[in-house]
């Protein structure tokens, strides 16, 4: 009598670790967001120490100008993700004509996203501008030193992603070919300004419209 033994085959299943990349981001924003948590915490208690200087000092605040600036900076968040749609599908650069948005590649998408960044870091330079003339500077009381610190502090990190949507850009343009390196870079950076815009939410809201 003969007997067959059943040999099973090799699994053929692949594993997909996550890409380091996007986690190492992940949990780099983790501890950004922790650092604004503190900028909160510093707002929040000053304010309760010295309601009336909050109240006569927000009092100068445009919160119309600031409002339109907030829109422009949370519109470059969805022009930013239009680009990762076209960087997923690997489409690096336009296939049709300028004004065919369709059509537009991450090129594109990121760079209307740089520019209304940029009109956003504008505007806010323009506005301290006017609240220095208001006699609102960094160091003439707390308020002036807690709202140059947040607001600037998250400037600074706008101006980051702006520089990051450049060297995007430069890399599409420099590489004979778009591959997937190329487009998680793209996803990476959409991660940090998707952050960045949260945040600036959560600044004027404290900011600007909390009484």
């Amino acid at each position: 009598m003969t007997t067959t033994s059943a040999v099973s085959a090799p699994s053929t299943a692949v594993i997909n670790r996550p890409n380091t990349v996007s986690v190492g981001t992940i949990v780099w924003l983790g501890s950004e967001v922790m650092f604004f948590a503190g900028l909160f915490a510093v707002y929040f208690t000053l304010r309760s120490t010295s309601p009336g200087l909050w109240e006569e000092q927000t009092a100068k605040l445009n919160v119309t100008y600031s409002l339109v600036n907030t829109i422009i900076l949370v519109a470059s968040s969805f022009t930013a993700q239009f680009g990762v749609f076209a960087a997923e599908r690997m489409q690096p650069r336009r296939t049709g004509g300028v004004f065919q948005v369709t059509k537009w590649g991450l090129v594109e998408w990121f760079f209307l996203s740089y520019l209304l960044g940029a009109i956003f870091v504008v505007g806010q330079i323009f506005e301290y501008g006017v609240l220095v003339s208001e006699h609102i500077g960094f160091q003439s009381d707390s308020y002036g030193s807690v709202f140059y610190f947040a607001t600037g502090f998250h400037g600074l990190h706008v101006t980051g992603g702006l520089i990051a949507f450049l060297l995007v850009i430069g890399r599409v343009f420099a590489v004979k070919t778009f591959t997937h390196k190329e487009a998680t870079t793209a996803i990476v950076v959409s991660y940090y300004w998707h952050f960045v815009d949260v945040v600036w939410i959560g600044l004027f809201l404290v900011i600007y419209v909390l009484k």
